[in-house]
């Protein structure tokens, strides 16, 4: 299995896997939406709401708040031995204000610096003259399987690999295929008058350009057993953090079947 990382931020990256088949593939990217862990508010107590907001609509918006996640700092609530919460599996978050003013995602306190919200712009609730919200909220971990709320990413896709040969046997260059195309993957080479493929890997597969072609001298493939993969996540975790908790999910759960397999036989 070989891959090359095409590009890289803090909460997107596209890379290219080649020598696995798409189970594998398919199974990274289903891990990686529902079984990898992260942070968000699980319970909110309210303790003092004034505003024209019902009590269950700020939970719900509060619950749907990206959270910064450390893996390795809380346990799965799950797996802890406490009775409700504790600082092993969640984080106090509390909110207060009075208006009139808006409350933002950054006017939560959280109990721990390095556990709150990716982004301190996400708006909360909008208070008039003497209107007065408090309230607390507990942030646990969770898997995406369980609630929309935990799943770490927000887009998590591969396709196969485009393969696009033109036969310049046939190709007339009448640049039908280059006016078609959605993406701009062809050009046309003035120096050699011809059709040329300038981007490659923004093919989406959808053939215009072979339907299109009055001499069929375009054919658009896949090439077997290598994918682009692109994944972009909530900023609660990295797409480094993810895939890599992914890898390891997917370990275990192969190893399990071998020894399943082995203790049966």
């Amino acid at each position: 299995m070989e891959i090359e990382i095409k590009n890289r931020t803090d909460d997107q990256m596209t890379f290219i896997i080649e020598g696995v088949d798409v189970s594998l593939v398919n199974a990274l990217r289903r891990i990686s939406m529902v079984e990898v862990p992260t942070m968000a508010i699980e319970t909110v107590e309210i303790l003092k709401n004034d505003a024209r907001i019902f009590d269950e609509a700020l939970a719900h918006r509060l619950g749907l708040i990206p959270l910064s996640t450390d893996l390795e700092a809380l346990i799965l609530p799950e797996d802890c031995d406490c009775d409700n919460h504790c600082p092993r599996c969640s984080v106090s978050l509390v909110l207060k204000g009075k208006g009139p003013k808006t409350l933002y995602s950054g006017d939560l306190k959280s109990q721990d610096p390095n556990l709150k919200p990716v982004s301190d712009t996400i708006p909360l609730i909008k208070l008039k003259e003497g209107e007065e919200v408090e309230l607390e909220a507990i942030a646990q971990l969770g898997m995406g399987k369980d609630h929309a709320k935990w799943q770490p990413t927000t887009t998590c896709a591969y396709k196969y690999y485009p393969q696009i040969t033109i036969d310049s046997d046939k190709c007339e260059a009448c640049l039908k295929c280059v006016e078609e195309c959605p993406r701009s993957v062809l050009e046309y080479d003035e120096k050699k008058k011809t059709i040329k493929v300038v981007d490659l890997e923004n093919c989406s597969l959808c053939r215009t350009c072979q339907k299109d072609c009055p001499n069929e001298a375009i054919s658009v493939d896949v090439t077997g057993e290598k994918f682009i993969f692109r994944i972009e996540t909530d900023g609660s975790l990295s797409p480094t953090e993810v895939l890599q908790r992914a890898s390891d999910i997917l370990s275990v759960k192969a190893d399990k079947i071998i020894d399943f397999k082995e203790g049966g036989s």
